[in-house]
């Protein structure tokens, strides 16, 4: 049993409760230098600004169907991040993403702070562009507002002049649009509301930078400056383009690209500055199954132009770097990596998790007891797989090489009733613990293709006695505790082990090998669902879960 809730808080000193050091990835190598990528997880599109202190950062990324959305972390030193809250609630239109809408939503958002308010604004490429504010960003955002209803537009970014005018930069979808690898931009009024002038086409990527999108704008010494990466996900090259005017024209060099680095298509994400003077690129690099993870790269004024990472050919466009020495920010902090295990003491859900819909509280809710509760959800009557399936509590693989083990226990009130750990993407696999008849089975539950609408494959590991019959919630079920485990390796190979005491495991069916999801890297977390009908719902009590080498 874990101590109450009060008293383990008043157990542990300030400092473990502040700052939470990844046992399977942390980049600040403790002497001066890091090592990249910064963050080892999906926070693809990431976008950074930095606040009146000139030391406090703030970074996005797409968050897509993931509900709460717009992640927000925050560091003082470009290398050491927190997740200290997220921008959306509830994705809008509700009627959309109060289900699994995969790939929708939120497309590379930017942020940014103008007048004592940070901003965020991102296409939704179905809906249109949105705009959310807040004077803290790591407390509440306002309500979105919809500054632009279009289809096809994405990857907006603002850019408030001088003279107190305001621009958008943005992009084309092609899926939806009908065209793409243009960038285009618009006034918009003083506020950042709505748009008040037509769209101006500023460069036209289709000869030789096919994919240009993600475009961020900035104006430096006179000169407005738009970042944009072309060349497609995983094999692109990062665009730098000046003009005097933010209509153009606009000329254009690359300033960063894989040269003869192992980091592929190094591109698409922001520019900052610290309060030292010093320029910094913060991008993705697409891993696959893992997802896109962030890295930091150097920038240096040459000729006129941002040379990003290490130009060592003399070329103006840089290598990305592997190992180098921190930003100056003027003092050193404490080491700190985003958050991926989870004691479940607290009366809220830890920040590092996502539903793939809005959240409902049927799907779960956090106890003062020292666990977190998921009921059952019912599936479809017509129900394939997991695809559709809004009720997923899942979170971003931290490492290339790591392991999970959850200490669970199961109410089954009818048969059927399943839940366990999973790693979700195109293909997934879970571990689940089902009730059948008056027992339960461990199962090994597998689908390739899920996007595609193919059937899960079963693989029974173990029978299980119930470990009681009793009354739980006022109504007959049976229950079962358990450890269940999953370990991902290089190259994206999963495991997974159960253990009846947490000290012996035993390894649980097939190898699986992990593949990304709808423009997002693979998630893990708990799943818990039951056959469509009117049984009352089962519920899984997950009282931890813990990442570790």
């Amino acid at each position: 049993m874990k101590l109450p809730l009060l008293l383990l808080m008043a157990a542990l000193p300030m400092a473990s409760m502040a700052q939470y050091r990844s046992q399977v990835w942390c980049p600040d190598n403790g002497d001066g230098t890091y090592t990249n990528p910064i963050i080892n997880a999906d926070y693809s599109d990431p976008d950074v600004c930095v606040g009146p202190s000139g030391t406090d950062f703030y970074l996005t990324a797409s968050s897509f169907n993931c509900v709460p959305g717009l992640p927000i972390l925050h560091s003082n030193d470009l290398v050491n991040w927190k997740i200290v809250g997220h921008a959306i609630k509830k994705m809008v239109p509700e009627e959309v993403f109060d289900k699994a809408a995969h790939g929708m939503g939120v497309w590379a958002p930017s942020i940014r702070y103008h007048n004592g308010e940070y901003y965020i604004y991102w296409g939704d490429p179905d809906h249109g562009v949105f705009m959310v504010k807040t004077k803290d960003p790591a407390g509440e955002w306002e309500e979105p507002v919809l500054v632009m209803k279009s289809k096809g537009i994405i990857d907006t970014t603002p850019l408030w002049d001088d003279d107190g005018r305001c621009y958008l930069v943005f992009g084309w979808a092609g899926s939806r649009a009908g065209f793409k690898s243009v960038l285009s931009v618009c006034e918009l009024s003083a506020d950042g509301t709505k748009a008040i002038g037509n769209p101006v086409i500023v460069f036209d990527g289709n000869n030789t930078n096919r994919t240009v999108e993600g475009p961020k704008f900035y104006k430096i010494d006179g000169w407005y400056w738009i970042l944009a990466p072309a060349g497609g996900v995983p094999t692109g090259w990062q665009l730098a383009m000046r003009s005097k005017s933010p209509f153009g024209p606009y000329e254009s060099k690359m300033v960063l690209a894989q040269g003869k680095s192992e980091v592929n298509g190094p591109h698409q994400g922001g520019l900052v500055r610290t309060s030292q003077g010093e320029d910094w690129f913060l991008h993705f690099q697409d891993k696959g199954p893992y997802g896109r993870v962030v890295h930091l790269q150097p920038v240096n004024w040459v000729k006129g132009w941002p040379v990003m990472g290490v130009d060592k050919d003399g070329d103006l466009c840089g290598d990305p770097v592997t190992r180098y020495k921190k930003p100056n920010v003027g003092k050193t902090y404490p080491i700190q990596n985003p958050v991926e295990s989870d004691e479940f003491n607290e009366p809220v859900l830890g920040k590092q998790w996502q539903w793939h819909a809005n959240y409902n509280p049927k799907f779960g809710q956090p106890t003062p007891y020292g666990f977190y509760r998921l009921y059952t959800n019912k599936l479809s009557e017509n129900f394939v797989n997991l695809w559709e399936a809004p009720n997923l509590l899942l979170q971003k693989t931290p490492a290339d090489s790591f392991t999970a083990t959850a200490k669970i226990k199961f109410a089954a009130k009818k048969e059927g009733q399943y839940a366990g750990i999973i790693m979700m993407g195109l293909d997934y696999s879970a571990l689940v613990v089902k009730r059948v008849g008056d027992k339960f089975q461990l199962q090994q539950v597998t689908c390739h293709k899920a996007d595609k609408g193919k059937p899960e494959e079963v693989k029974v590991i173990a029978e299980l006695d119930a470990t009681d019959k009793d009354k739980i919630d006022y109504e007959p079920a049976i229950y079962e505790e358990i450890y269940l485990r999953l370990t991902v390796k290089d190259g994206a190979k999963l495991t997974f082990a159960y253990s009846k005491n947490g000290k012996k495991f035993e390894t649980a069916g097939d190898e699986f090998q992990m593949r990304e999801g709808k423009w997002i890297g693979a998630k893990f977390g708990f799943v818990a669902e039951e056959p469509a009908g009117k049984a009352p719902s089962g519920f899984l009590d997950v009282d931890w879960i813990r990442v570790t080498k």
